[in-house]
């Protein structure tokens, strides 16, 4: 009974979200271009994160998936330190400049052109940035736990019944 209320209520959620999609107007194939092509536009920082300095944050999005689940922008932003929270997962490629973050569980790193971090969604982190730092941020909208913990145990699954096929052929 749980198993059909659970593939009734996952039917209905992928119904509405393919009516969303179909109503959609069709993103283009592919978009690409120079980050320093976009129109970078003032974004906001919350003033209660700010713990020091006057931080001012510029971001241009680049791109957005038709879902809205994923998107891809650029982000800079001027000398200051403050606590950002990350509602998505995100995954940055410094561009220029650098900053010092700092996680929620005590993990520093200093980050510079070049290099790759992901920050977890729901998860906060602190970012002391002493001159400049411009980013290419990639985020991703988390699944709900029970999507994805249903898409974890399909792929347990289907992993195991690949398993006991290999396991099954060596044994002729």
């Amino acid at each position: 009974m749980v198993w059909k209320m659970f593939a009734a209520s996952a039917f209905a959620a992928s119904a509405r979200d393919l009516a969303l999609i179909a109503s959609t107007p069709k993103a283009p194939p592919l978009i690409a271009g120079h980050p320093s092509s976009l129109q970078l536009r003032d974004a906001h920082i919350d003033p209660s994160w700010i713990i020091a300095g006057n931080p001012k944050a510029r971001l241009a999005e680049h791109s957005r998936a038709v879902d809205g689940a994923a998107a891809t922008a650029v982000w800079e932003c001027t000398a200051g330190e403050f606590r950002w929270f990350f509602a998505w997962d995100e995954t940055v490629v410094i561009l220029e400049g650098g900053v010092h973050v700092t996680a929620e569980d005590g993990t520093e790193r200093s980050l510079k052109a070049g290099d790759i971090a992901y920050f977890k969604a729901n998860s906060w982190a602190t970012w002391k940035i002493d001159s400049y730092v411009k980013k290419i941020a990639f985020v991703r909208r988390p699944f709900p736990a029970i999507v994805a913990n249903a898409w974890r145990a399909f792929k347990n699954l289907r992993q195991a019944a690949r398993g006991s096929q290999s396991q099954g052929a060596s044994l002729h």
